[in-house]
């Protein structure tokens, strides 16, 4: 008999809506912080840290590594820039995958990087204050860094229009125009039962503040679902082009925790194309995940870690 695993009960500050039109988890908003010790004693799986030369050694060692922001906090994206510097210096191949930025940009995100068009035409061509819409001054530096280093950026997200349709009306009203632009249908996989029940949490929430109604909780679960295959598809088709490659993920803590969202899908990607090509490569494909904030649960699994690594701050 298959086991359930315990579903942590997930109390969002604030609920917010981009412009998909949907609610996701844990990125929000910056929390108060909670009293010293509270991580350790709270995440007992994962491994608290005040400071970001501890984490170093491990993060050197993986292939795929996600840091987990809270998008509106200054301080996530100034650690998210040290982390990537470090790596940087460590390792020259590396690239940075970008929730901020929708898959039918990656050419203009790949001009800017290239010195052929501005900042100013990056933010305007890719529509960022309308797909994204968070202060740029967050991400700039980060984008700047990426720029005079020639660091590869991968446009990960899903386009606003294609998450939008799929929560209101499912995936089989995509056109197949709209469909060339996220994963096969097929690899769109619904299956995880703690997941479900940890994002329906959200939905349930956003439906007793007078919004949505029951009939379109599947449609919500598969469009968060969509979003995070299309994230991983992009990741695990860049490694598979790039095997040398180092990549460093930017998404929200809601994409990342328990690996549920992004990394168990890209893991779940390499491993079919390793099999599906008989790679019997002894290195094992190894993923980090860190959360630059403390994230805000009343409950925990038990036996599985929310992220490999805690920043206390």
């Amino acid at each position: 008999m298959k086991k359930i695993l315990k579903t942590p009960s997930v109390r969002i500050s604030k609920l917010f809506a981009l412009s998909v039109g949907f609610f996701l988890l844990f990125s929000c908003t910056s929390y108060a912080q909670p009293k010293v010790n509270y991580c350790a004693t709270k995440f007992i799986n994962s491994q608290c840290v005040d400071n970001l030369d501890k984490i170093f050694p491990e993060l050197k060692k993986a292939q795929v590594i996600y840091l987990g922001e809270t998008h509106d906090s200054n301080q996530d994206h100034e650690n998210q820039l040290k982390i990537i510097q470090e790596l940087y210096k460590n390792n020259t191949q590396i690239a940075i995958g970008m929730e901020m930025f929708q898959r039918p940009f990656q050419q203009v995100v790949n001009q800017y990087i290239a010195g052929k068009i501005t900042e100013a035409e990056l933010i305007e061509k890719t529509e960022y204050k309308t797909r994204w819409g968070f202060d740029w001054q967050l991400y700039a530096p980060i984008l700047r860094f990426a720029k005079q280093k020639q660091i590869p950026v991968l446009a990960l997200n899903t386009p606003s229009e294609i998450t939008r349709k799929v929560s209101r009306q499912g995936i089989n009203k995509l056109t197949n125009e709209e469909k060339k632009l996220i994963p096969p249908i097929t690899e769109i996989d619904t299956n995880n039962i703690a997941y479900r029940q940890m994002v329906l949490k959200a939905f349930q929430q956003h439906q007793s503040a007078g919004h949505g109604n029951s009939s379109s909780a599947n449609n919500f679960f598969l469009a968060q679902v969509l979003w995070d295959e299309t994230m991983a598809d992009g990741i695990a088709k860049f490694i598979k082009a790039n095997p040398n490659y180092q990549v460093i993920v930017l998404a929200g803590q809601g994409h990342i925790v328990y690996g549920y969202g992004i990394p168990s899908r890209v893991e779940r990607r390499i491993q079919d194309n390793n099999n599906n090509n008989n790679n019997n490569n002894n290195n094992k494909f190894i993923q980090r995940s860190v959360l630059l904030s403390i994230p805000e649960v009343t409950e925990v699994e038990k036996d599985k870690s929310i992220a490999d690594f805690i920043l206390e701050k």
